[in-house]
C-alpha cells in the first residue's frame, strides 16, 4: 500500500532505514510515514478519559501478552473474548488502529462492542517524549512493559523477516545489531523510550506502572494482582487470578485458531502468527555473537546504569 507522505513538516529530518524505506525524526524518535502520520493525528485529537488504561511499550517487549493480561484484568466477565479476537483486536493501537491512514481493507471495529466507555483500553508505541503530554491531560492509568534490551533485538529482527520486503532481501543480523546500537528503529531509540517511562514510574507510582517482561515471567501470579490494584480493580480470590494467567498465558494464547493464523493481519501489516513466537527469557544467547553481546552490554551499562536490568551483563 502506498503510504501519502505529503504534509509533512520539511524541516523533519529522515534517513533511509532498509532498502526503500525512509524513516523520519520525530521530537528525537524515528518513524515510519504511516506511524508518523498516526502520531501526528492523535496528538491533534486524542483526549483520553479518565477511567482509561493505556499500554505503552517500546515494539516486541511484550506487547501482545500485556494487552491480553489488561483486557482479561479488567474485563473479566469476557474473557472468553480472548479465543475469539486477537489481542491487538481488543486492544487497538493509538498511532494505527484508532488514527492515521485506514488500511485498504475494512478496519477493525472501534470501539469494541465489548468495551464500554468506562474501561476504555488502548496501546501506544510513543515514547513519554511525545506522549506524556496528552497521558498527564487526564487521570488515565498507563502500564509500561520493558524487556531487556539482547531480547527486543532478536524477537525485532525476526518479526522484520516475516515481512514481504524480507523475503525478497532478507534482514542479516549483523545490520539489526547496528541500527538497534544506533537508536535507528521504529519509535527507537529504544534506551530513551524506556528510560522516559521508568522515570515517570518513580516520580508518579500512582499513575505509572512499570513492569519488565522478566518479571513477569517469573511470577506471574504476583505481577498479575499487582497489575489489578493498579488498575483500581483487586481480585476477589486466588481462583480469579489463576483463571486470568491460564487464559492469557503464551502457550495458550499462541493456540487460538485466530492467532495461527499466517493471513496478514487487519490492523498491522504483518502476519497474524508473528505476534506469537518463543517468548523464551534469554533467547539472544540462540543468536547473537559473544562481541554482539558485549557490544549491546556496554551500551545498557551505560544507559541503565543498572537502574532497570541488574544482571543485565549475565
Amino acid at each position: 500500500m502506498e503510504i501519502q507522505n505529503q504534509g509533512f513538516d520539511s524541516s523533519i529530518a529522515q534517513a533511509k532505514w532498509r532498502g526503500d524505506v525512509i524513516f523520519y525524526q520525530f521530537h528525537g524518535f524515528w518513524f515510519t510515514p504511516l506511524f508518523l502520520q498516526g502520531t501526528q493525528e492523535l496528538l491533534n485529537q486524542f483526549k483520553p478519559l479518565s477511567g482509561d488504561v493505556i499500554l505503552a511499550s517500546f515494539p516486541k517487549t511484550g506487547t501482545t501478552w500485556l494487552k491480553s493480561l489488561l483486557y482479561s484484568i479488567i474485563n473479566r466477565s469476557s474473557i472468553d473474548q480472548l479465543a475469539r479476537n486477537h489481542p491487538h483486536q481488543l486492544v487497538p493501537q493509538l498511532e494505527l488502529q484508532v488514527y492515521g491512514p485506514q488500511w485498504s481493507f475494512a478496519p477493525p471495529n472501534f470501539p469494541s462492542p465489548c468495551t464500554s466507555p468506562s474501561n476504555r483500553i488502548f496501546g501506544t508505541h510513543l515514547p513519554y517524549q511525545i506522549f506524556g503530554k496528552i497521558a498527564n491531560s487526564s487521570d488515565c492509568r498507563v502500564v509500561y512493559v520493558a524487556r531487556n534490551p539482547k531480547d527486543t533485538l532478536v524477537s525485532f529482527w525476526h518479526m522484520v523477516n516475516t515481512t514481504e520486503m524480507a523475503k525478497r532481501a532478507p534482514w542479516p543480523l549483523e545490520d539489526a545489531v547496528d541500527k538497534f546500537c544506533d537508536g535507528f528503529l521504529p519509535f527507537g531509540p529504544y534506551y530513551e523510550h524506556v528510560l522516559g517511562y521508568q522515570k515517570e514510574s518513580i516520580e508518579r507510582p500512582k499513575k505509572f506502572f512499570f513492569i519488565t517482561y522478566e518479571e513477569l515471567q517469573s511470577d506471574t501470579k504476583t505481577h498479575v494482582k499487582k497489575l489489578a490494584e493498579f488498575l483500581g480493580c483487586p481480585f476477589d480470590n486466588e481462583e480469579q487470578v489463576e483463571e486470568v494467567v491460564r487464559s492469557c498465558s503464551i502457550e495458550t494464547l499462541r493456540n487460538h485458531e485466530v492467532n495461527k493464523s499466517s493471513d496478514v493481519s487487519k490492523f498491522f501489516p504483518l502476519p497474524l502468527n508473528s505476534f506469537f513466537r518463543k517468548g523464551h527469557v534469554g533467547d539472544h544467547k540462540n543468536y547473537l555473537t559473544k562481541d554482539m553481546i558485549e557490544r549491546i552490554d556496554g551500551i545498557t551499562s551505560e544507559k541503565f546504569r543498572g537502574l532497570i536490568f541488574k544482571h543485565e551483563a549475565d
